[in-house]
């Protein structure tokens, strides 16, 4: 009986020891899989201090951060070799620990100027505007805003159009830096545009005066516009020498009295009450 316990004793720790061996290795395998599974670490350059516009990138503002290979961004640097090799200039603000990106500095040797701010084959177009044309000072680099002309007509008239919506502000007078927050009063606004555009900016700088309406933050689409004149602002803008009139007569107890009414307040009766637009010869 003691050799049966005796080896059965044996038997049960050989089965236990096997069994743990058994689970270590599991256990070691699935760590693998899990190391396997992570996408090697990667690094890639950052800001170690906040940078402006026109600030040099050196040694002591950059230094490289671990990020994983597999979501690196589209521009990014892995060493700051790369950058300190040849003289780069910031053209759009860095804070700190943000990734430095190509789109934000310039080329090797290049200098910081308003062309390295633009985007594909955008070009840079300045319009003169005052306190009031550019929004109190309140337009800023990096805001977007709708441009809109104003100019005379024909006998006595005026008219108001939208030339160009959703346009990027890139500069305020000689400034570009996108991190300012105070308004200021400015004598020109540097606006992002395509080749057309500019030509229009171009045509209604010369036939009338130009101003700024500044969008919403996040607002990016175009809206549909029309041409506002001064019949839009009120009958009182109208003088009666270019109105027409009509002469009614209205018979109250037995009692008849003639009205003039202009012709355009009839018509405007006549549509509310009918339904149908009066035809013209």
């Amino acid at each position: 009986m003691i050799a049966f316990a005796g080896l059965f004793g044996l038997l049960a720790v050989f089965l236990a020891q096997t069994w743990l061996n058994n689970q270590a290795e599991m256990r070691v395998r699935n760590l693998e899989a899990q190391r396997k599974s992570i996408p090697p670490a990667h690094s890639i350059v950052v800001a170690s201090r906040p940078l402006r516009f026109g600030d040099e990138l050196d040694a002591r503002s950059l230094h490289e951060m671990p990020w994983p290979a597999d979501s690196l961004p589209a521009g990014a640097f892995g060493k700051t070799a790369e950058l300190t090799s040849g003289k780069r200039v910031v053209v759009m603000a860095i804070d700190t620990n943000e990734a430095i990106l190509a789109s934000k500095i310039t080329g090797p040797g290049q200098r910081a100027t308003l062309s390295a701010m633009l985007a594909g084959d955008m070009k840079a177009v300045t319009v003169r505007v005052n306190d009031v044309e550019g929004v109190a000072g309140f337009v800023l680099p990096g805001d977007h805003v709708d441009v809109v002309v104003s100019r005379p007509g024909d006998q006595n008239t005026a008219m108001s159009d939208v030339v160009l919506q959703n346009a990027r502000v890139l500069a305020i007078d000689q400034l570009a830096d996108e991190r300012v927050d105070k308004p200021a009063v400015v004598k020109a606004v540097t606006l992002e545009v395509d080749v057309t555009n500019g030509q229009k900016l171009a045509l209604a700088s010369l036939i009338g005066t130009l101003s700024l309406m500044l969008r919403k933050a996040g607002e990016l689409g175009e809206a549909p516009t029309r041409r506002v004149t001064l019949t839009d602002l009120g009958h009182g803008f109208r003088s009666s020498r270019d109105a027409s009139f009509v002469t009614i007569g209205v018979t109250r107890a037995f009692k008849k009295q003639d009205y003039n009414v202009p012709v355009e307040s009839m018509l405007t009766h006549s549509v509310a009450l009918t339904g149908r637009q009066p035809v013209h010869d």
